[in-house]
């Protein structure tokens, strides 16, 4: 059974390139071109696609206006097409429920040019199952005033960091996460999401303003500090290194040849190896398998695991993976996840290790 696609962009080159790469899959069928919101909406209720592409910047109606009205009438899976630049303006998108978003591909023939193909047609393919329904329900636990737990809660406890991977619906679900933990959290905690160069600095700052904890993206050679997040800048992978007393970052450019990047694997592997026991991993929504070897290491070494479960994971694609190499002593939804967090470590999960 064919994909039916609707690609919308009044860029005539863009629609061009992601016309010609979804039909180098024969599983893809591109249904339709609008040039712009209003005759996108008449081609999705007449040729009813399974997944749009969409750019922002179009005239009459941009695409910010068309997501609203997609997301009210007809909820239908939505990859961004987005500019570098315009990296505020996808996590808009992405709470308006936009699930994913590659960048805008450039006119020159290169090796960037081939990584967004491969990355189109990889999203599409991971996202053309989606349930629709748990993504909504997701983005409205986004911001509500319970969101923080108490902020006189004491935690105390053993584990000294918490890896957190995801993907596909991950910035939603980071959010669900990061801002329920209390301020005086105890542990540190990493993340990588997968996602270009460029993008994970407003991702950080972003959820910077909406948690009580500190958030940002890290640098090579920072110290892994209690109660920080750093967050795996876009390009790299992110390691660790002791130094003395102190635990540094460690980061590591990505090749073309990386499946993922970041790669969570790496990550988690390296706290597991770093940290042991001391260490929590997460995974989240995602397509794909990255995280399933690390979630295993750190299972290995007497670490704590937790895998969201498929009722609220947009993408049950890596969790799943992580599930079936048994390597998840946890399986939740999302919202119950931040306390399951809190409670391990306030409970001093584990046995004392030195």
């Amino acid at each position: 059974m064919t994909t039916k696609i609707l690609i919308v962009d009044d860029s005539a080159y863009t629609r061009q390139m992601i016309k010609k790469t979804l039909e180098s899959d024969p599983g893809m069928e591109v249904v339709g071109i609008a040039p712009d919101g209003i005759d996108a909406m008449k081609k999705t209720l007449r040729l009813k696609p399974d997944i749009i592409t969409l750019d922002f910047e179009m005239p009459g109606m941009d695409g910010f206006g068309f997501l609203r009205w997609l997301m009210r009438e007809r909820p239908t899976p939505v990859i961004m097409v987005s500019s570098y630049g315009d990296s505020k303006t996808v996590f808009r998108a992405l709470e308006l429920g936009a699930v994913d978003f590659i960048a805008k591909p450039t006119r020159r023939a290169s090796v960037e040019l081939q990584a967004i193909e491969k990355d189109l047609l990889r999203k599409v393919r991971g996202i053309k199952n989606i349930r629709m329904d748990i993504l909504s329900r997701n983005l409205a636990l986004l911001g509500g005033e319970e969101s923080l737990l108490s902020p006189d809660l004491k935690v105390r406890g053993k584990i000294e960091v918490v890896a957190i991977g995801s993907s596909t619906g991950g910035p939603a679900a980071l959010q669900i996460v990061l801002t329920r933990l209390p301020a005086d959290f105890p542990a540190a905690i990493v993340v990588s999401q997968h996602m270009p160069r460029g993008f994970t600095k407003t991702l950080a700052e972003r959820l910077n303003k909406l948690s009580a904890l500190r958030i940002k993206e890290a640098a090579d050679l920072e110290p892994v500090e209690p109660g920080s997040v750093l967050v795996c800048p876009g390009g790299c992978h992110l390691g660790f290194k002791r130094k003395g007393e102190k635990t540094l970052v460690l980061l590591k450019e990505g090749n073309v040849s990386d499946k993922y990047v970041p790669s969570v694997d790496y990550m988690m592997a390296s706290a597991a190896q770093t940290y042991g026991p001391r260490t929590m991993g997460i995974i989240l929504t995602g397509m794909g398998n990255d995280g399933s070897k690390g979630m295993v290491e750190i299972k290995a070494k007497g670490g704590y695991t937790i895998a969201e479960s498929e009722d609220s994971a947009v993408v049950f694609g890596m969790p799943g993976e992580v599930i079936r190499a048994d390597a998840a002593l946890t399986v939740l939804p999302v919202s119950e996840i931040p306390a399951e967090i809190t409670r391990v470590v306030n409970d001093a999960w584990g046995r004392e290790t030195h």
